[in-house]
């Protein structure tokens, strides 16, 4: 009950930020899409509706952002005791991660649903939404019964935090980009300066965090125009990123995937760059075993991005983000979802995906990393 009421008060409050700060696209600009189906649950408000009607699993507030707005966690399955006596770091160097995390067979497989870091990349948002519904009814938005699903989480420790960058998604004039122009999407997401002229990709990495030389603060940003992607995992600057951390040190997950999107017609896994070549076999087994059901449900076939080999006689190509920084607070097994976004552009002036098919992206994905935990549980 007292959790309920905690859940309903923030709702209500931030409901009344809300209505003074959402933003619509500037003049010139495509509207909001009208056709967005109501399965599409990508607004914040969406997130917290969502998690105040939690039941079979356990919400917490784990971080209150720069601009006031709470960011939930939702578990599911009781944590089980891993007998930690050290740090990962600690453990590793003690040649067993054990003295870590003690996972035997009686130990249920951990997997974290981390949503979108950047407030623009709503797809993610939509897919939890939908997962966490899936786990409380067994079926998403849609009315489609995901029992399978349902019965997998079950039978893992799931940890699902549906937005982390409240701030950045409230920010974001668009529910959805289906259909819209690519640099659209670029202009609210990274951003622009002064001038009009856009951030992009990967200039808006350039300035961080993104103060000064600012038109529009891009939805990539919290409202400390931080980038939770790559704040300083050794001293972290937006308490967003300590919360995520802080999941991961404790919780011990053994598969975790950073939701993401881009313009490409065609959804991709990006292992990290700095985890062990034990941990990137895994990312591939369960990227092979996505792209295959991504087949069979008549998806764009998935990419599988590998990091080329570093060259130490040269500056660095490569950063230590979130996800290679997760892994190394944790062992788990991290990686990055990019979903396509929908977007248009005169080399794709129709778009790849419907509403419907990024739905089925998300939660084909959940199924396939659930599925994979469950069997490396066997080995």
């Amino acid at each position: 009950m007292k959790k309920a009421l905690s859940i309903a008060l923030s709702f209500l409050l931030y409901s009344l930020v809300l209505a003074q700060t959402v933003k619509a696209p500037m003049s010139g600009d495509p509207p909001n899409p009208d056709d967005i189906p109501t399965f599409w649950k990508s607004r914040t408000k969406d997130v917290l509706a969502e998690v105040s009607k939690v039941k079979a699993g356990k919400a917490r507030a784990i971080a209150v952002t720069p601009g006031g707005l709470p960011v939930y966690a939702v578990y599911y399955g009781e944590k089980d005791d891993l007998h930690k006596r050290a740090n990962y770091n600690s453990a590793v160097a003690a040649r067993s991660i054990s003295y870590y995390a003690d996972k035997g067979e009686d130990t249920k497989p951990i997997v974290f649903f981390l949503g979108p870091v950047h407030g623009q990349e709503v797809e993610g948002i939509v897919g939890l939404v939908n997962l966490i519904h899936v786990a409380e009814t067994g079926k998403d938005y849609r009315g489609r019964d995901w029992g399978t699903l349902g019965e997998k989480i079950k039978r893992c420790r799931v940890i699902i935090v549906p937005c982390p960058n409240m701030d950045g998604r409230r920010r974001c004039p668009y529910d959805s980009f289906v259909g819209i122009p690519t640099t659209i999407m670029t202009k609210y997401g990274q951003g622009t300066k002064p001038d009009g002229t856009f951030w992009g990709w990967p200039g808006a990495k350039a300035l961080h965090p993104m103060a000064g030389e600012v038109g529009i603060l891009g939805a990539y940003f919290n409202d400390d125009r931080i980038n939770l992607m790559h704040d300083e995992f050794f001293a972290p600057m937006a308490a967003e990123t300590k919360a995520i951390m802080e999941i991961a040190r404790i919780e011990a997950p053994d598969l975790t995937v950073s939701l993401h999107s881009f313009e490409s017609a065609h959804s991709a896994i990006f292992q990290p760059a700095f985890a062990p070549m034990f941990i990137k076999k895994r990312i591939n087994e369960l990227a092979v075993n996505v792209s295959e059901r991504f087949k069979r449900e008549g998806i764009p076939d998935l990419q599988l991005i590998k990091p080329g080999p570093e060259n130490y006689d040269e500056p660095p190509g490569k950063s230590f983000n979130l996800v290679s920084a997760l892994h190394h607070t944790s062992g788990t097994a991290a990686f990055v979802f990019e979903c396509t976004h929908g977007t248009v552009s005169e080399s794709q002036p129709i778009p790849p995906v419907s509403y419907d098919k990024i739905l089925d992206i998300q939660l084909c994905l959940y199924d396939e990393m659930l599925s994979y935990a469950l069997e490396m549980k066997k080995r």
